[in-house]
């Protein structure tokens, strides 16, 4: 595999090795994060909220389509996709740090309404972005919360794994 370098000659930095999907989801992330900061009012806030992340000097690395999917189905779904996920929360939705909200929010919106994602890839991006942005041990309260809702929306493909094993 060959590795390009920048003009100073060191190699990509992490984000830049990223794929575009998970580009689109980091972008959707901080979009999902800025509208919950703001009071999560609906869509009022996405038209403004998604022009600000499309001027972001690296959102050309992204897969905008990918994005505003993400971004406006999650604003559009929200009450649905905390009703589904809260159930395997255990703490008030208050008391969930907006990144880590944010993440739920996405992770469930991908494991629910995007079924030709795998669940463990929908699961595996979320945990990332998790560990990228969210504190300390968030990934693993991530990575628990949505290997409990997959196991309810996605059934018969999360069985299928476990029976692989």
């Amino acid at each position: 595999m060959t590795t390009t370098t920048n003009p100073s000659g060191a190699a990509p930095s992490r984000a830049n090795s990223r794929s575009a999907r998970r580009r689109s989801r980091e972008f959707a992330l901080q979009g999902i994060y800025a509208w919950l900061i703001r009071g999560a009012d609906g869509l009022q806030e996405a038209g403004s909220i998604d022009a600000h992340i499309r001027s972001e000097e690296q959102f050309s690395e992204a897969d905008a389509s990918w994005y505003r999917t993400l971004l406006y189905g999650v604003m559009r779904e929200s009450a649905d996709l905390q009703e589904r996920f809260m159930p395997y929360v255990d703490r008030p939705l208050e008391e969930l740090s907006p990144i880590e909200h944010g993440i739920l929010l996405l992770g469930s919106y991908e494991l629910i309404h995007h079924v030709e994602v795998p669940y463990r890839v929908a699961i595996n991006e979320a945990v990332e972005l998790a560990k990228d942005f969210g504190g300390t041990d968030g990934f693993k309260f991530v990575n628990g919360v949505l290997d409990r809702l997959a196991a309810t929306v996605r059934t018969a493909e999360v069985q299928k794994y476990q029976n692989r094993k």
